[in-house]
Order: structure tokens, then sequence, then C-alpha cells
């Protein structure tokens, strides 16, 4: 049994499979097999805004089949037909807000395929893995739309997949406190951007 990160060889690729026997407390993420350490524990200002960002969502679906989850919490991603058994899963990720409205994904481990929605928040530690490595995984898993916020800058990037299964922008300059972004997955829902952002933020 793994009981320590330092006992794994962090060059190697490893699986879904091996995942479940580790027994470390250091929370990690395995993409495309490889292992990437999660940054500490979230400022007060990503716990804030994501609390904020969940509660909005929550309330929205309440009359809806969708679901709303927020990290930690497991999705194993991609899921081909053909790779349907955990020893052949390389991929999960624990991204900081997701939705999921086909319902048979979910199970007591987690979400099993792509999300509807994703919303990651950016850390000095995580935004080279959010803006490339999650960006290229989440579009080739096919998550239909995939929100970035930026918690110090106040903004939001809100991409959603085009005819050929290729993020774009929805424009090219955020959104900003008092600019509410649209949902693809739920188009009468708007994110109240002020409720989202402090007006002053006693974090910084």
């Amino acid at each position: 049994m793994i009981t320590d990160i330092n006992q794994l060889d962090l060059s190697k690729r490893y699986t879904y499979a091996d995942y479940l026997t580790w027994r470390f407390d250091e929370t990690i993420e395995l993409i495309r097999g490889k292992i990437y350490r999660m940054s500490p524990a979230p400022t007060g200002s990503h716990q804030e805004i994501s609390g904020n960002i969940h509660g909005l969502i929550w309330t929205h679906l309440l009359d809806k089949r969708c679901k709303v989850f927020s990290a930690p919490y497991d999705v194993r991603l991609p899921l081909p037909p053909d790779m349907q058994t955990k020893a052949k899963i390389d991929t999960v990720v624990q991204p900081d807000i997701c939705v999921i409205c086909d319902l048979n994904k979910l199970d007591e481990r987690g979400c099993l395929g792509a999300p509807d929605w994703i919303i990651e928040i950016l850390s000095k530690a995580s935004s080279k893995k959010d803006l490339n490595e999650k960006f290229d995984l989440y579009q080739h898993a096919g998550v239909k739309e995939y929100w970035i916020v930026h918690p110090y800058e106040g903004t939001i990037l809100v991409y959603h997949m085009d005819e050929a299964q290729q993020y774009k922008l929805v424009r090219q300059r955020p959104f900003v406190r008092g600019e509410n972004p649209s949902s693809l997955v739920f188009p009468d829902f708007q994110l109240d951007t002020n409720r989202v952002f402090p007006e002053v933020n006693p974090w910084l």
C-alpha cells in the first residue's frame, strides 16, 4: 500500500486502478497517467468565490435534473465506450465546480465521464495546468463549456464548445464584476458577478 507520495515514481504513468490504492494525505490529479500535485489549501478568496458560484448554480438547479459538485470530487476522463473499466482509466481530475446533467454518469466514487460544465478558479500553483493541460483535456473529453475564474482580477473567461468540438471564447474580453455571463447548458441562467466577486476583497 502506498502511504506517501514520495514512494511513487512521478516520472511514470499510472491508472485509476493505481489511484484507488493510494492512501496518502496529499491530494493529486491524474492527467493522462501523469501525476499532478494539487496546490496547498485554497486561499480565503478562492474558497469564498467557489462557494458563491456553487450556491448560485445550486439554487438555479433546484427544479432541474442536473447536479452541481465542488472539489474535492473525482471526475474520471476521458471515457470512450471501449474504456469503461477502472484499469484503463488514466485521468482523474478534481474541478473546482462541475455540473452533470446525465445522472447515469454518477456513482459513489464521483463522475464517470464528461460533465456538461466545468469551472476552474485559478491559483498561482494551478494557473498553467488550468489554462493548458485541463483546457485540452476538457475539450477532448467533450465538456460543453469551460469557465476560468481569476479570483484576484475578478474576471471570468467563458468558453463554449462549437460544432467542430473546439472551444471558442464567447468574447475576447473577459467578463468583469457587473457583467453577467450566460451558460450554454442553461441559457436561462446568468451568473451574477456582483454576488461572486466582493466589491471590496478582504483577502487582498
